[in-house]
């Protein structure tokens, strides 16, 4: 049994998806130990060794930072709204009132986050065209390139999250439709319907679920998936630069 079960380690750690997440083997001597533990991103989030094509200035390596700069200035425009939001049926609508005619620089602040989120989402977007162009699918970086995949998600989700917290007749209705298109997925749509509004219509519930989605949840998924990103673009390296003369013999 315990033969079996280690020939099935082994043909699994010699899989071409093993071998794209988990860069070494097992720590079980002195040497692979200390790998292990340079290769750790919470124990060193700056590598001990990084390649120079990897600081190369580039097209793709300023979408990247500018996203995450996006990212940055979201969270510290959204920590400072929620001073003065409350996720409730209407007070969430008064708030939003409040911060265009009452609070000072509220309209500003609002404006600030609303464009940030729509130039993350666009520069995302652009950010895994250009990637994809330049092959970052193929090895070695197709681990990173799934983490990718995954950010692009975690931005759309808090973007369609945020939707509805203004709780005004263009988020409550367009909510409405999001969901309804969700509930026509086959066998599992009703259910993930009711369970991210928190019942069956657009209200009260469903404004604290996407309140906390927006604010904890999906945040601290992406800061966690970003963290791991920029770590694996260290390790990994850059994508190589394309010249004029590529495919020319």
């Amino acid at each position: 049994m315990a033969t079996t079960l280690q020939a099935s380690l082994d043909r699994l750690r010699a899989t071409r998806v093993w071998k794209s997440i988990f860069r070494r083997g097992p720590a079980v001597t002195n040497r692979s130990r200390s790998q292990a533990v340079f290769g750790n991103l919470f124990l060193h989030w700056l590598p001990v060794k990084v390649r120079e094509k990897a600081l190369t200035v580039r097209a793709s390596y300023y979408l990247g930072s500018i996203s995450f700069l996006l990212f940055i200035a979201l969270t510290v425009t959204g920590i400072l709204l929620m001073f003065y939001y409350h996720p409730a049926v209407p007070q969430a609508y008064r708030d939003m009132k409040d911060l265009r005619f009452v609070v000072s620089n509220g309209v500003f602040l609002r404006n600030v986050h609303r464009l940030a989120a729509h130039l993350m989402v666009l520069l995302v977007f652009w950010h895994m065209f250009h990637v994809f162009y330049r092959g970052g699918y193929k090895p070695p970086h197709e681990f990173n390139w799934v983490v990718g995949v995954i950010l692009l998600l975690l931005t759309l989700f808090l973007s369609y999250t945020g939707y509805l917290l203004p709780w005004d007749q263009l988020a409550f209705w367009a909510i409405t439709v999001g969901s309804n298109i969700i509930s026509a997925m086959p066998f599992v749509g009703s259910k993930m319907r009711f369970i991210l509004l928190g019942g069956n219509v657009v209200g009260e519930n469903a404004l604290l679920r996407f309140y906390v989605l927006h604010v904890v949840v999906l945040p601290l998924a992406a800061f966690f998936f970003i963290g791991v990103h920029f770590w694996r673009v260290q390790k990994d390296g850059g994508l190589t630069v394309r010249s004029k003369n590529d495919g020319k013999k």
